[in-house]
């Protein structure tokens, strides 16, 4: 018997995304995942559908999808954690977890995401799980879509902050998905008491050598930067130019970089976009890949800055 080889999560992700467009047009966003969820398989002529989408208050819980069996077929249950008040988080974890079924659910009949497993993934287990967030992010921000809403404009946090409410998730989430495509020069530093929780480069960024290595690492947010907790500057989510020594000190002396911040009073953090200007790759090596790796088991475990 021939394997069904492996579902990629932003092809399928794109096949939603394109009947979407066709189906709803203009009023495709956010994404209604729950309805999405209800109709995928008899949209596409599966036999095992999701049955139930359930809101629960479970301590420490994500989401999760269940297989049993009802009367001869396997009926699914998709469940997220309802005592969480952010509503695109609840999108993100239902998208996630949808991206489990469409791509995952040939291979097991469970699927549980909470904070404790995210961060003591396997190796298998992490890359379904990675999988699992790059299908969520791919459905409720198109790339395409995403280019069109950015435009020509300069960007700043106001112009991600309506990005993110366009597709009905974290501005967080948001600034995360652009970095994946700009090509500028981009840091986005999250900070809680003057220290970096963690930090991600756009591609050009990081091969310029503007990255924070986070792993084992405890690293102040540098004095004169505007993520410190005695500065307050208006308007913060524009950004004020500052010298870009003051964050990465190998750039050259007379290089300014815009900065801009968002605090989270709730969560206790310190949200900042740093934009650099255009310069020549320097390195790539190893051990920054790792550390992304490190901020996608932050980002797993639910501990992340909204709004």
């Amino acid at each position: 018997m021939t394997p069904i080889p492996p579902k990629k999560p932003i092809a399928e992700a794109n096949r939603l995304s394109t009947l979407l467009n066709i189906s709803l047009g203009s009023e495709r966003f956010p994404v209604n995942v729950e309805q999405l969820a209800k109709s995928y398989a008899g949209q596409f002529g599966h036999t095992d559908p999701i049955t139930r989408v359930i809101g629960d208050d479970l301590p420490g819980f994500e989401g999760a999808l269940y297989g049993t069996e009802n009367k001869g077929r396997i009926e699914w249950a998709l469940i997220y954690n309802s005592a969480v008040f952010v509503p695109g988080r609840i999108r993100f974890t239902m998208a996630h977890e949808l991206g489990h079924y469409i791509l995952h659910r040939q291979t097991r009949k469970s699927f549980e995401c909470n904070q404790d497993d995210m961060l003591r993934w396997e190796s298998q287990e992490k890359q379904i799980e990675a999988e699992a967030d790059v299908f969520a992010s791919s459905l409720l921000m198109p790339i395409d879509d995403f280019r069109t809403q950015i435009g020509h404009e300069i960007v700043d946090l106001e112009i991600l902050d309506g990005c993110a409410v366009r597709y009905g998730v974290s501005l967080t989430a948001a600034v995360l998905k652009w970095l994946e495509f700009t090509p500028q020069r981009a840091v986005l530093v999250v900070s809680r008491d003057d220290h970096i929780l963690w930090a991600r480069s756009s591609q050009s960024a990081l091969k310029s050598g503007a990255f924070f290595r986070t792993r084992g690492r405890v690293i102040p947010v540098p004095e004169g930067s505007m993520a410190t907790s005695n500065q307050i500057v208006v308007p913060e989510r524009q950004g004020i130019e500052i010298a870009a020594t003051i964050w990465f000190p190998t750039e050259p002396k007379d290089m300014v970089l815009r900065e801009m911040k968002i605090v989270s009073d709730r969560y206790e953090q310190t949200m900042s976009l740093l934009i650099l200007p255009k310069a020549e790759p320097r390195y790539w090596k190893r051990d920054e890949e790792e550390d992304r790796e490190t901020l996608d088991e932050y980002i797993g475990s639910g501990r992340l800055p909204k709004r």
